[in-house]
């Protein structure tokens, strides 16, 4: 704690000394180092913030390891820097903005400082989606851009995606090297704050035009979707920037009964109406399925507040509601996708995933013909393989067990407002067949086993946690389980060494994947346990992944208790 403590005693004095630091701010800094209790300085200023999976991350507030006009000003410089080092000719970016408190303001410092450093900024007038930013770079032809949001974060975040040519987030060597720069910057009065206006550009609605184009060419089952347009669907944007596309996306393919949650329709940073804005969570989702319910809908959609996450909620077959989690949404979106491809389009095509995604994607693709990829948890490491396959192999679609999806490669993030138009169309065509989505789901079971997943999320905060957080890691690798749910380990992955090994032979063999701070546990049944700490928020993540078979549907309930049992014996233990 003394270690820390001085540590973020001179980071405080530093910004104090500095002539760059505004005169409000160095009073609250005064006012950190006079409390009693040093934990607020130590979390504000203890460490700088960092680019993880999702680029900055962090609490809005005074210091160092927080979300404020200086720590998005050096991370603007340094990435200006590097392009400007990187980049020959003139040099454009493009940035967006979500409904969170100061986020606006965040992106017009960053707007000002790109100008200012001679670089031109397309700037979007108005929040909108995190995937029309992703859109919009590829669009204008922009070498790089920014978001300014905290995703699913609580209230108190923000946050700065940064994005390179190819309109997918920075991935190594990139990421390091903006980092290298931002800290060569040697101080605030460094930074180029003073905006040059005539290198501004507001973006018009032209984009937003050529997005929506290319969604209604990739959605399928349009027929359905005439002969099903009068379905109720209900949607909630929770306060963010869904509101401003998916109900205009959705009207243009034709849906006509919308059914709007009011409530969480119009944007705002506090989030009045939910604790968390995580589609993840079934408290967030409260109020559209209540709407849903009321209006007897058929599907139900709610976005986070930068629009590139979805939950989804449908009927079971006694006509509750219920959400899917994020590897059932995505295993029934590759599942219809994939059986509808033609002969060419499967060998020729593929699908991507991240290692702590569900197993059932794998096994559907491996049976229907289709080539899947699986990389690093992050959405720009699918990106860098869209990349890497181009002019290879046609990409097909992609996700991931957090509530992110991608089909067509026009974006390259995980975008919800088109996955929003992609299970509506689903649920048109499950309708058109008879069917319903839960029909769908348990025959997807019957055909290619039953996998049911779990996830625990250890929140640790602030320094400490952090410290936590890296113990536990530490002790997996050093001293990893030989049993998991009373089944016994055999084989171990750690991705940070790149070493798999198997634990019955002690044969070892390399990962190709890149390193990274994972860790896998495979059992003797076939279950999949995944630990990794978040690179966005302050928490150890365990992904449980449990296999069965399912021969009927109407064994589903029996097989889904037994599995449900076993995912709670493995999250009890994990607790401990």
């Amino acid at each position: 704690m003394n270690e820390l403590l001085n540590l973020a005693t001179q980071r405080a004095n530093a910004w104090l000394q500095s002539p760059a630091i505004d005169q409000k701010t160095k009073v609250e800094i005064q006012n950190l180092l006079r409390q009693d209790n040093p934990k607020l300085l130590i979390d504000s200023f203890y460490k700088d913030l960092e680019f993880g999976t999702g680029g900055l991350r962090g609490i809005m507030g005074v210091g160092s390891n927080c979300m404020n006009q200086y720590t998005v000003g050096a991370a603007t410089q340094g990435l200006a820097n590097y392009l400007t080092k990187s980049v020959s000719g003139a040099i454009k970016v493009a940035i967006a903005y979500d409904c969170r408190n100061k986020s606006k303001y965040f992106a017009q410092t960053a707007a000002d400082i790109f100008s200012a450093n001679g670089i031109t900024v397309y700037l979007f007038p108005e929040l909108r989606p995190t995937p029309l930013l992703s859109f919009a770079i590829r669009h204008l032809k922009c070498q790089s851009g920014l978001v300014i949001t905290a995703s699913h974060n609580p209230k108190e975040y923000n946050g700065y995606k940064a994005y390179w040519a190819d309109g997918a987030q920075l991935v190594p060597p990139h990421d390091k090297n903006v980092i290298q720069e931002v800290n060569s910057i040697g101080g605030f009065e460094n930074i180029k704050f003073t905006s040059d206006p005539s290198k501004i550009i507001l973006i018009g609605k032209e984009v937003e035009e050529a997005y929506y184009q290319e969604v209604i060419k990739l959605i399928p089952s349009k027929g359905s979707i005439k002969r099903q347009q009068n379905i109720p669907i209900v949607f909630s944007g929770l306060h963010g920037t869904g509101g401003t596309m998916v109900p205009e996306c959705l009207t243009r393919l034709g849906f006509k009964n919308i059914i709007i949650v009011e409530e969480q329709q119009k944007p705002d940073g506090n989030f009045p109406t939910v604790h968390s804005p995580n589609p993840e969570e079934k408290a967030a989702m409260e109020l559209a399925l209540l709407k849903a319910r009321e209006a007897k809908a058929e599907l139900v959609m709610a976005t986070d507040p930068d629009a590139d996450r979805v939950g989804i909620g449908i009927k079971d077959n006694t006509g509750e509601f219920f959400l899917l989690n994020g590897n059932q949404a995505f295993s029934l979106m590759m599942w219809f996708i994939m059986k509808n491809l033609t002969a060419d389009e499967k060998k020729n095509g593929y699908i991507a995933k991240t290692i702590v995604t569900t197993e059932l994607v794998d096994t559907i693709a491996k049976k229907l013909g289709v080539d899947c990829y699986n990389t690093l948890t992050g959405f720009k490491y699918i990106a860098e393989l869209m990349g890497q396959m181009e002019g290879k192999k046609k990409f097909i679609a992609a996700g991931e067990e957090s509530y992110g999806y991608m089909v067509g490669d026009f974006v390259r993030d995980k975008d919800a407002v088109s996955a929003c138009a992609f299970f509506a169309a689903l649920a048109a065509s499950a309708k058109d067949e008879g069917q319903t989505l839960y029909d769908w789901l348990l025959q997807m079971y019957v055909d290619f086993g039953f996998y049911k997943e779990g996830l625990v999320n250890l929140v640790r905060k602030g320094a400490q946690g952090e410290q936590e957080i890296k113990n536990m890691m530490q002790k997996f690798r050093n001293q990893p389980p030989d049993q998991i749910g009373g089944q016994k380990v055999v084989r171990a992955l750690d991705y940070k060494t790149r070493v798999e090994k198997n634990l019955i032979t002690s044969s070892t063999t390399a990962i190709a994947l890149p390193a990274s701070d994972v860790i896998q546990f495979y059992t003797e049944d076939g279950s999949k346990i995944s630990v990794r700490p978040s690179g966005t928020e302050p928490k150890i993540k365990f992904y449980i992944s449990l296999f069965a078979t399912l021969n009927s549907k109407a064994d589903f309930n029996k097989v889904n208790e037994a599995l449900d049992s076993r995912i709670k014996a493995i999250e009890a233990e994990l607790m401990v």
